[in-house]
């Protein structure tokens, strides 16, 4: 067996938050001191393994955060002063020597670290987010530089940044909806879609991003069987630079909340949980922005050997961890 190097983060769903600060006795001085700092401490232990003494030239450690920016294959040409500005945005990047150049004995070696993530400047740490246009990382490499002779081993481990908890309490702001035949969008023949009505309520347009999305549907009449009543959640980002923009949506999750023919006059629930690493607080900067998160209720109805789906778009990504959702609510067929 060869040489081995890994790392082990102390916490072990390697989630941190942003925004909370030190008291000046108690921080590590990482760089620039007059930097900000998190509270939380990022620590763990880098572990070396081997059967054989390993002779080193220096071991390092290194603290990334990034945001990948691409257009999609639609928007490809069209903006071309992107992709002068299409390289990774910088968020963090500093690096410590964790052990000078010598030698680790055979066997396992565990050297722990601790050190406080921190920004310089007007720099945010943004939550992470893994988009499709839009991409937020943070990762933590260490690397062990040897002789010529032998390979220099790296090892790169993922945490996750979350933004602070929600401070005050939340004042409601519910929205009716309802999805007739008459409300539909993008219908080619209109006249061969039965008569429905399906009303509904979402019980607040904002929404924190660590609690569901809640409310209710009823199917008040239909002249076609229901087959199912899904629930969609779209994420639109946008990016780009002052040359234009590229909006763009992407599906992140379908869950079915009613199957077959659903009683008329019987509320459904509605109860979505927003998945952390595919959604986030609304972020707009000036080459990017993710700041609206679409929900689409799909009634499927059997119309002479088809199913028919109808759907209802709502919700906007708010700010400060919040889900913010528009007045308004839009049907497409």
């Amino acid at each position: 067996m060869g040489t081995s190097l890994d790392i082990k983060i102390k916490r072990a769903n390697k989630v941190y938050h942003a925004g909370f600060y030190c008291q000046p006795s108690v921080m590590l001085l990482f760089g620039d001191s007059r930097a900000t700092f998190l509270k939380e401490m990022l620590s763990g232990v880098v572990v070396i393994s081997g059967k054989d003494p390993v002779q080193h030239q220096g071991l390092s450690l290194t603290v990334e955060g990034t945001v990948n920016l691409q257009l999609s294959a639609k928007s490809v040409g069209v903006f071309e002063a992107f992709y002068n500005s299409v390289k990774p945005i910088q968020i963090i990047n500093s690096t410590i020597e964790m052990v000078k150049p010598g030698k680790f004995p055979s066997g396992k070696t565990e050297i722990p670290f601790e050190f406080p993530l921190h920004v310089k400047g007007n720099k945010v740490l943004y939550e992470t987010y893994h988009g499709v246009f839009v991409n937020i990382q943070y990762t933590l490499r260490c690397d062990m530089k040897r002789s010529l002779l032998a390979k220099d081993l790296t090892k790169t481990c993922e945490f996750i940044v979350h933004s602070a908890p929600q401070k005050g309490k939340l004042t409601p702001s519910p929205v009716d909806f309802a999805i007739t035949p008459e409300t539909l969008q993008n219908v080619k023949e209109r006249a061969l879609l039965p008569k429905f009505l399906v009303r509904g309520h979402l019980n607040s347009t904002n929404c924190v991003i660590t609690q569901p999305l809640t409310g209710e549907l009823v199917v008040e009449s239909s002249e076609a069987a229901v087959r199912s009543i899904e629930l969609q959640l779209v994420r639109v980002e946008t990016c780009g630079c002052a040359e234009g923009y590229a909006r763009d949506a992407t599906e992140i999750q379908n869950i079915q909340i009613a199957d077959g023919d659903v009683c008329r006059g019987l509320s459904v629930p509605i109860h979505m949980v927003f998945p952390r690493l595919f959604t986030c607080p609304t972020l707009e900067t000036t080459n990017f922005k993710v700041g609206r998160i679409t929900t689409t209720m799909k009634p499927q109805m059997a119309l002479t050997g088809a199913w028919a789906e109808l759907g209802t778009q709502t919700a906007e990504t708010g700010c400060c961890g919040m889900i913010s959702l528009p007045q308004m609510v839009r049907n497409s067929w």
